[in-house]
């Protein structure tokens, strides 16, 4: 299933997380910084999402209290709210 989730202080507008179970298919950042978006998509791609959050939560990015995997890492723990319901 497709989500697309709206960020706050990082420089990508929004990521889109394509998820089958618990387990992370695809990321996408819109905006930012391509090449760390694609990479970061790259890496957590067949990643389970509570390793994902585990591995990326509370990442920061210069004086920010967030980050681009921070903000994935927000995202997936909605996914998983969501998935809950």
């Amino acid at each position: 299933m497709e989500y697309v989730f709206k960020t706050k202080g990082v420089c990508p507008r929004e990521i889109i997380i394509e998820c089958e179970g618990d387990t992370v298919e695809s990321v996408c950042f819109n905006g930012g910084c391509n090449g760390n978006g694609k990479g970061i998509g790259a890496l957590v791609s067949g990643m389970k999402i509570d390793d994902v959050i585990d591995r990326c939560s509370g990442i920061t990015c210069g004086f920010k209290n967030t980050s681009c995997p921070d903000q994935m890492a927000e995202a997936l723990r909605k996914i998983k709210e969501e998935q809950a319901k």
